[in-house]
């Protein structure tokens, strides 16, 4: 048995040498100097590179923003399950010799939006920080004057799943300057479905395990080893969206909730403001900037534990009735699992754009 270094990478499974290149960067963000929940203002960015582009033979080329879900951060991608590509690995696999169909080339940037509380929404808020503008207004241009990208929003496409395919639905909408194209995998829609139903559990564990207090319940998170999503999920959650949408009008940094911590009644008014975030409910404000899209792909699980499905369904229903053209496919699937989707769609869009 020798134990001499290795001359190269192993290659598969391990470590599969890239057609593309990989670049792992920092930038020093503006906008997030000072942000309430006090993180980092420096942030990880993944860039990854086609083999065209790499070799400085493809130039102008579009450029794909991948946002992650709820609670997810950068390093994320390059953790592998048993017997699948990374989402780094799927990416490059778009431009093997032997790949179904031919992928134009193009830079894929990959987003840290992390936060301390699980996540951003994609959002300016005053309960997490200027998440959009980071976005935007500086990861946009940092990597348009320092990549061969066509820096026009017709050739930008933003995608994500969850949390992420939420992203990927508003910031389009809310920014048609930035963003012309769209991919959204199961993202968060038609709140009333995939929100509310977590508002008694969430009352409940609040009630029994941390005396009814978002206080308590985030001192006891922080001093905690170990993350223990039984424990922690439907509170987190329920207390990062409405960091998001309703953040507190009075007191920065704090937010406003849309439910009674004692009963989970609902508090309509506040409710109201998370609903006026719900893209389904953007959709018809913002019927310009959809009408407008280069390529706009919807999907999700059937069987989506989150109801996501139908939230998918509700938002292509309302891009039908605008008249914006788009793909939309339910599949057979939960929520989870379904990573081996994300690198195809970008090569659908990237076609049509």
């Amino acid at each position: 048995m020798s134990a001499e270094p290795a001359a190269g990478p192993l290659g598969a499974p391990w470590n599969r040498p890239l057609r593309g290149t990989l670049d792992v960067l920092v930038v020093d963000s503006a906008v997030l100097v000072g942000n309430p929940l006090g993180d980092p203002s420096r942030r990880p960015l993944y860039v990854y590179s086609s083999p065209g582009v790499a070799s400085g033979v493809a130039t102008e080329v579009a450029s794909v923003y991948v946002l992650q879900g709820f609670t997810g951060q950068l390093d994320q991608w390059m953790s592998r399950s048993a017997f699948e590509l990374t989402m780094i690995e799927r990416i490059d696999a778009l431009y093997a010799d032997d790949a179904e169909e031919p992928c134009p080339e193009a830079v894929i940037v990959l987003v840290d939006a992390w936060t301390s509380i699980g996540g951003s929404q994609f959002l300016n808020s005053g309960a997490t920080g200027r998440y959009c503008d980071h976005i935007c207004d500086e990861l946009v241009p940092f990597v348009d004057q320092r990549y061969p990208t066509a820096a026009t929003a017709s050739r930008r496409v933003v995608s994500g799943k969850s949390s992420g395919g939420y992203g990927a639905m508003v910031l389009p909408m809310l920014r048609p300057d930035v963003f012309g194209s769209l991919i959204s995998h199961a993202g968060d829609s038609l709140f009333e479905l995939c929100y509310l139903p977590d508002v008694a559990k969430a009352v409940r564990r609040l009630r029994d395990d941390f005396d009814g207090s978002y206080d308590v319940f985030w001192d006891d998170f922080r001093s905690r080893r170990s993350f223990d999503y039984g424990r922690y999920g439907d509170c987190m959650n329920l207390y990062a969206m409405a960091a998001a949408y309703s953040p507190s009008r009075d007191v920065p940094g704090r937010v406003d909730l849309p439910f009674d911590l004692r009963t989970g009644r609902m508090i309509d008014e506040v409710w109201q403001r998370w609903l006026e975030h719900d893209p389904v409910r953007m959709a018809p404000k913002h019927a310009e900037a959809l009408r407008g899209m280069g390529a706009i792909h919807i999907d999700a699980g059937r069987s989506d534990e989150y109801h996501l499905d139908l939230g998918a369904q509700a938002f292509s229903d309302a891009l039908t009735e605008l008249g914006v053209e788009h793909t939309f496919e339910l599949f057979a699937g939960r929520h989870g699992g379904i990573a081996y989707r994300y690198a195809p769609a970008i090569r659908q869009v990237l076609k049509v754009i």
